[in-house]
């Protein structure tokens, strides 16, 4: 598919007059990571959209991962009249989608009528915490590093089968394998080369260790940047499986082997450009004050802050011992049993969080770690002494370690009570995010599953 190089509106509105992109696509990034909004005719969206912005139904930020409309929110509510919020396009975001014929993408900022934010947009949230910052002459500078699974089965055949009995597109463990991602190549092909043409710089592609898993990698960059390019990518990922007549998923555990994580890599740097400006938890090969003081925070606040880490009840099956996702709140050099990992050498030096998944919200996970970064700064937290060996199972000699909450009615116990996220998030997107854990949570509980049906049916 022909690519239209697209840097600004003028490139856009050109496009639009040569007939080259006929399709614009304006999203907001939902609470659950995913892109809604709508497509436009390309030459409405320069002559009026851009302009005066858009319209979408306040329940986008209000609803379950079904989109049904759920209690609870003081956002929106039948009581309210479920109205209309804003949805302003940031013409940062502009890229052209190669994966669809004549197609640009921007993503927008959610608004009240009167141009205020919307409070628990995971967008806004994440903007509140770079902004704060801003305010010390820091960036934050993230990667995000994406497993997905894929299937030979479309989407429609996986929905028909009931997701059970798929075919996975490798029979074996094919991490780090040559032969393994070549089996998928076409398909790994187009994501690596499409994304590119989308504004994301790739690096590599690589297989993982549950069967037909995956992961392509891309470059650093700014984290509100990297987080757009991670939505971008996700909704890419899935129509080019389609496409291709395969599916795949990000959830965070399919099956009882490895599941999909979402590692997220950060480091601060003084403002300026990438040549210029400065590491700041990096002082030549070991962290410094600031780095010690950052890293101790999101230590400090990990338990409190782990539902912007893992949003769903499949996120907390993730955490088993020894499957390469941490079951306790610990730091080690290079120590992948810990849930943060120091890595890197010199200024490429950074933080690794382990816990998300592929489920996560970006924004939300980002804004976690900024958040409780900038805790041990301001409280001047002391770093303690990197784990050294299995975190899973440390020496009963030395200390306990916290645990990771192991169920999200825990996470959204710790995150309602805690008085931390609420001075630095607010009330509103603190009850906003407690309320979607409690609808999750109700629909699960009146849920009854194969595992009940099959233990019980004959036996009980």
């Amino acid at each position: 598919m022909a690519t239209v190089q697209l840097e600004s509106i003028d490139d856009l509105r050109r496009a639009v007059a040569a007939g080259t992109i006929d399709t614009v696509v304006l999203a907001l990034v939902d609470m659950h990571g995913r892109l809604q909004g709508k497509r436009y005719h390309a030459q409405h969206f320069v002559d009026d959209v851009v302009t005066h912005r858009a319209e979408a139904c306040n329940y986008l930020l209000a609803v379950d991962v079904d989109m049904n409309t759920a209690p609870g929110y003081s956002l929106a509510s039948w009581e309210q009249g479920y109205g209309d919020f804003f949805l302003a396009p940031d013409l940062t975001t502009l890229r052209s989608i190669p994966w669809h014929d004549g197609t640009a993408l921007l993503l927008a900022d959610v608004e009240w009528e009167d141009g205020t934010p919307v409070a628990p947009s995971p967008r806004h949230v994440l903007q509140r915490q770079l902004a704060r910052l801003e305010e010390r002459g820091w960036d934050a500078m993230v990667g995000t590093e994406l497993e997905f699974i894929v299937f030979t089965d479309t989407y429609e055949e996986a929905w028909a089968a009931g997701y059970h009995g798929l075919t996975p597109s490798n029979q074996y463990n094919v991490d780090y394998s040559i032969l393994g991602t070549s089996r998928i190549e076409h398909l790994l092909r187009r994501i690596r080369n499409e994304m590119a043409a989308a504004g994301l710089q790739v690096e590599s592609a690589k297989g993982e260790c549950n069967l037909g898993q995956h992961e392509i990698v891309f470059r650093y960059d700014d984290a509100l940047v990297t987080c757009d390019n991670h939505a971008v990518y996700k909704t890419g990922a899935k129509e080019i499986a389609a496409q291709e007549g395969l599916s795949l998923t990000f959830m965070a555990k399919v099956n009882e082997r490895e599941g999909n994580s979402c590692h997220v890599h950060l480091s601060l740097r003084e403002r300026g450009d990438e040549s210029t400006g400065a590491a700041v938890l990096a002082d030549g090969e070991r962290l410094s004050k600031t780095g010690e003081h950052f890293l101790a925070g999101q230590l400090a606040t990990l338990r409190e802050l782990t539902l912007c880490f893992a949003p769903n009840i499949n996120s907390y099956k993730r955490y088993q011992s020894g499957s390469f996702a941490p079951t306790a709140v610990a730091w080690g050099a290079d120590n992948r049993t810990c849930a943060l990992r120091l890595v890197g050498h010199g200024p490429s030096l950074r933080i690794e969080c382990r816990v998300p998944g592929g489920d996560a919200n970006p924004y939300l996970a980002v804004a976690a770690l900024v958040a409780g970064g900038l805790h041990g700064i301001e409280q001047e937290l002391p770093l303690p002494a990197a784990f050294e060996g299995n975190a899973y199972e440390p020496d009963a000699t030395g200390p306990a370690l916290p645990r990771v909450p192991s169920t999200l009615r825990e996470a959204a116990e710790q995150w309602s009570m805690s008085a931390f996220a609420r001075s630095v998030f607010g009330d509103d997107v603190v009850d906003h995010y407690a309320n979607m854990a409690r609808v999750e949570l109700a629909a699960f509980d009146a849920a009854v599953t194969n595992w009940e049906l099959y233990r019980g049916f004959e036996r009980l």
